[in-house]
């Protein structure tokens, strides 16, 4: 039987992402079988494939809900400054004060979603890259304004400073033991950033090498 298709105001559908929530935080991606979810969700496992194909497809529509959720709370967050080194800083504080609002779905963004071959190939991941290039505005924004130094790449930069980032939030979420709190650290990393987008300087480096010296 096809897959019917998504209907994001179903109140079913909504429910099965529920449950896969709680079902792939709590089993992992690999141990989770659909029967699990379908009995979290509380409908029959065939009802399951009337709006998704497979394990896979829950994971990456999961994913997708959740997006539109950051991307919508990420641009609230950012117009309530009018300053680019400001937006630097609520934009890593927002990012990892998810990780405390739900848990849940952290894990699974951190961890499950990465063992998903489906996600990782196949996968043109459209929301993430709206979320990428938030932080790259910010830096063009910076530059405008004579924030930051026009020398820096926003294309590299948004994803250095996401990659800081998400390296953080992936050992919030894995460590059982944390020496210190998400304030301090958004405050240290969007410190560094900030410190490297306002003073970068080109290093001569790159020419040296280009020229074989």
């Amino acid at each position: 039987m096809a897959p019917a298709k998504k209907n994001k105001h179903n109140e079913k559908y909504h429910r099965i992402i529920r449950a896969a929530t709680k079902i792939f935080a709590k089993k992992g991606f690999f141990k989770a079988k659909v029967s699990d979810i379908a009995k979290e969700a509380q409908v029959a496992d065939g009802t399951i494939y009337l709006y998704f194909e497979n394990k896979d497809d829950i994971l990456i529509s999961l994913f997708e809900e959740q997006m539109l959720l950051v991307l919508e709370n990420m641009r609230q967050q950012l117009s309530k400054e009018d300053n680019a080194a400001k937006k630097i800083e609520r934009f890593a504080l927002t990012h990892l004060k998810l990780i405390e609002s739900n848990k849940n779905v952290a894990e699974i963004i951190q961890v499950e979603l990465r063992q998903s071959t489906k996600f990782m190939k196949e996968y043109k991941n459209e929301r993430f890259m709206e979320y990428l290039n938030l932080i790259a505005d910010i830096i063009e924004e910076g530059q405008k304004g004579g924030v930051f130094n026009k020398a820096i790449i926003p294309d590299i930069a948004k994803r250095a400073f996401f990659g800081a980032l998400d390296e953080m939030s992936r050992f919030w979420v894995l460590s059982s033991r944390k020496k210190y709190d998400i304030e301090t650290a958004a405050e240290q990393i969007s410190g560094y950033f900030l410190n490297g987008f306002m003073n970068y300087t080109p290093s001569p480096l790159k020419k040296a090498v280009l020229s074989g010296k």
